[in-house]
């Protein structure tokens, strides 16, 4: 009995082996070449990988390039059209187009700074200009933002907007503490101006209610009100110089009141967006003041999503930087900020491909100075007959000993 059923097992395997042999059922194939066939699948697909790599990680990967390779259209926000944020758009917008990552760029008017936020929050717009408290706010999830924090990122650092209180001369209105018991204009309820006023009077130790008048005017009620005597001081939340400060400058004798001292260290300490600022003395294009005046101000970003492609940031934070050093900007507010400043002092978290721009330009620059180091050694190495540094420096007069002094 124990002889046959071995011999039938036998048949059956025999019988096995023939019916896998003709390959019509394939997973019988499949099960009966697994083993035997599994060393050499590997020996033959291994070189493919290390060649080409698998078909799907190459087609992947190529549908990944082509995606890369794909210029973006972008919805650019600015602000109203009276504004500065939309005339920087306009000039910009020839400037991010001329990159072969950029298609077309669509500058709108929105209502600023939160709609801005708002609409790249929900895919309306791919880039904008906002004001560093909103967007603060905005990555805090405070405020207008409250419980919805926002995924933002930023380019660049741009302008500030300043603020400025003035006063009219015979106000005796010196200091920020000096506003107490007096007539001041602090801007329309909600606007920007409020904001930065109720700070800094809070810096300040004040409040609305130690003032003897508070007037919700705008810029050119709180002029008209100074003029007319009803106004002792307004706050100015602005580029400088803000036309209607110059305006009033024509026909009323005004003081600049400045925030500084105790005040600027309690509002840069609770408020990290604002940073000082110095309204200089003697420039015809800021008011030609007989002194400098230091007060604070708010800088202005340019924001993205932080799903932008990291190329395609890299490039704009480049264009826009090569655009302010060119001379061409057509837009005053850009004229008064300094490129070197972009990446400084940034409330938002720079997009990472602004970081590689801006770690490039480093990498730039130091390769510069310490060219420059190096051509200067070798002019000294040249200018010298071998007989000693003072001989030198002495040869070649007191310029080179002070072109020496800052490296050491």
């Amino acid at each position: 009995m124990r002889l046959r059923t071995g011999m039938l097992f036998a048949a059956l395997g025999l019988s096995g082996a023939l019916l896998a042999g003709c390959g019509d059922d394939a997973d019988d194939k499949a099960s009966s070449e697994s083993q035997t066939s599994s060393s050499s699948q590997q020996s033959e697909s291994t070189p493919a990988q290390g060649e080409n790599g698998s078909t799907s990680q190459s087609s992947s990967s190529d549908t990944a390039s082509a995606a890369q390779a794909q210029p973006v259209n972008l919805i650019f926000g600015t602000g109203g059209t009276g504004g500065s944020y939309y005339p920087i758009g306009g000039a910009l917008k020839s400037v991010f187009e001329a990159s072969d990552l950029v298609g077309n760029v669509q500058v709108v008017s929105t209502g600023a700074s939160v709609q801005n936020i708002n609409n790249i929050t929900d895919g309306l717009n791919q880039i904008a200009i906002v004001m560093s408290d909103v967007a603060y706010d905005a990555i805090k999830g405070q405020n207008q933002f409250d419980g919805n924090p926002a995924d933002i990122k930023a380019l660049a650092g741009m302008y500030p907007n300043v603020v400025q209180v003035v006063a009219t001369a015979d106000s005796g209105i010196h200091s920020i503490a000096d506003l107490k018991g007096k007539r001041v204009g602090v801007g329309k309820v909600g606007s920007g101006v409020e904001q930065s006023a109720s700070k800094v009077l809070e810096s300040a130790g004040l409040s609305y209610d130690d003032l003897a008048q508070v007037s919700h005017t705008g810029y050119a009620d709180s002029v008209t009100g100074m003029s007319n005597g009803n106004i002792d001081a307004a706050f100015f939340t602005s580029g400088v110089p803000n036309s209607s400060i110059t305006g009033l400058m024509q026909s009323t004798d005004i003081t600049f009141v400045p925030v500084s001292g105790d005040v600027a260290s309690k509002l840069l300490e609770k408020y990290p967006y604002y940073e000082n600022y110095e309204i200089p003395a003697g420039a015809p294009e800021r008011y030609d003041l007989g002194s400098a005046v230091d007060t604070v101000a708010i800088r202005n970003v340019m924001i993205v999503g932080s799903d932008m492609r990291n190329d395609v940031a890299e490039d704009l934070t480049k264009r826009f930087h090569d655009y302010l050093e060119s001379g061409n900007v057509s837009v005053g507010a850009l004229k008064q900020f300094d490129p070197a400043s972009m990446n400084k002092n940034l409330v938002v978290p720079l997009h990472p491909g602004a970081e590689a721009y801006y770690a490039t330009l480093a990498d730039n620059g130091d390769a510069a100075k310490s060219q420059s180091d190096s051509d200067a050694s070798t002019s000294d190495g040249m200018g010298s007959d071998n007989t000693g540094s003072e001989a030198s420096a002495s040869d070649d007069g007191q310029g080179k000993a002070e072109d020496k002094a800052p490296q050491s």
